[in-house]
């Protein structure tokens, strides 16, 4: 089988690595430079639509695996379709499950998955900027971006203050027509976990649940960043509980999406918040998550491939995918600046990697002498694999050890919650 994978992250970083190991692959090909990707794969530059579909066509690309949301947003995955080429990752009326917070909203409620009361708030309307006033005045409230914004488009507000402040944050023009409409939804509270389901369509399987850490600082301070780190599975969900979510939550919105007309391929994942009354939908996203990625295909214990065609084609290999019964964690090392700013250039010290331990690479780049250099906010995830959450973590901070670089930063509590 010859794949294409979109995309240049962290998280293409760790699906190349696995997507390289199967046997069913004939050629791997990727649109993006990242100097980890593994040796055998091929680059096939392409940054628009038009140009990743002439590129799948000139390689007899089998299948087409969408890394990042925005290729999707844009229509990359009906483009493809419309070619015949089987892809991984919805179209994009159903990828406004994550693109459009007010629409993912909209379907839950017509599904009936448990989730927050909120309120709708266009910007141009001035009854709603009065509503939306009115309701950041009363303090516990989310004020949430509806379009993509790299993960930052999120303020947890307790206090009226704040709120209010994140309103006008949130129209300042930082997150130009992102913002153009809010949900602003009540603040839940609880641990959050990440809840993957692959879809053909029509069928949903469960993947390993997740626990990221999005904040910038140790004990969850700090503002929000696209994830500091994560391990899998989170001991907050067994497997039953997993298969309890997917039954509430992925399968109704699977239906819902199917009986739209808009029929959702790829991988829902739903963030979910533990709360006292019960889990609830914090927010979907319509593709694996970095840095949950990296842990979560460190324990893939078989042939991805086929699950990944199986979803992309509309028919799921029969039973369930196998994993390792271990723990893989990971811990992301940024650049100084970050989540504000991010600092390029910065040599990185190519350091012992440790038994089981895979360093995969988010923001970097080779110069011509071949040093390797920082090249955006994060840099590197170094996931570690190991019998137990502490042993794994042990593991990856021996890691991060060998790896800093001048100025890097990095959470010191990945798994504080599972430790």
């Amino acid at each position: 089988m010859n794949v294409l994978l979109v995309g240049g992250g962290g998280r293409e970083h760790a699906l190349a690595w696995r997507i390289a190991q199967s046997p069913t692959l004939s050629a791997l090909y990727v649109t993006h430079v990242n100097p980890g990707f593994p040796a055998s794969a091929t680059l096939a530059a392409a940054s628009t639509v038009d140009e990743t579909v002439a590129v799948a066509k000139a390689n007899h690309v089998d299948l087409v695996v969408v890394g990042p949301e925005a290729p999707l947003a844009d229509g990359l995955a009906d483009a493809l379709i419309a070619a015949g080429i089987p892809t991984f990752g919805p179209q994009a009326a159903a990828a406004r499950l994550e693109t459009s917070k007010a629409f993912a909203k909209e379907i839950m409620d017509a599904a009936g998955v448990p989730t927050a009361g909120f309120l709708r708030v266009d910007r141009d309307d001035p009854a709603d900027v009065q509503a939306a006033k009115a309701r950041c005045a009363e303090g516990r409230v989310a004020v949430k971006v509806d379009g993509l914004a790299a993960g930052k488009g999120v303020f947890v507000c307790v206090t009226a203050d704040e709120a209010l402040a994140a309103l006008d944050e949130a129209w300042s023009g930082r997150f130009g027509e992102a913002a153009r409409f809010l949900v602003l939804e009540d603040l839940m509270s609880g641990p959050e976990v990440s809840v993957f389901g692959l879809s053909d369509g029509e069928s949903v399987v469960g993947l390993p649940s997740a626990q990221d850490h999005k904040r910038i600082f140790d004990g969850d301070q700090g503002p929000n960043t696209g994830g500091m780190g994560a391990y899998v599975p989170c001991p907050l969900l067994d497997r039953d509980q997993v298969e309890e979510i997917l039954e509430r939550v992925h399968r109704p919105v699977v239906a819902e999406m199917a009986r739209r007309g808009m029929p959702f391929r790829g991988v829902l994942f739903a963030g979910i918040m533990m709360t006292p009354e019960g889990a609830r939908v914090l927010e979907f996203n319509v593709r694996f998550g970095d840095p949950e990625t990296q842990p979560l295909m460190s324990l893939w214990d078989e042939d991805v491939l086929p699950w990944l065609y199986g979803a992309a084609s509309g028919e799921l290999p029969d039973g369930q995918p196998a994993f390792a019964d271990e723990v893989a964690l990971c811990v992301v090392l940024a650049s100084a600046g970050y989540p504000e700013t991010s600092t390029k250039g910065v040599a990185i010290p190519e350091g012992e990697v440790p038994d089981g331990v895979t360093v995969f690479h988010a923001g970097t780049r080779r110069d011509e002498a071949g040093v390797l250099r920082t090249n955006g906010g994060r840099v590197l995830g170094v996931t570690a694999r190991a019998s137990s959450v502490a042993e794994a973590r042990d593991k990856a901070y021996a890691g991060v050890e060998a790896w800093s670089f001048e100025g890097s930063q990095h959470r010191t509590d990945i798994a504080h919650q599972a430790l």
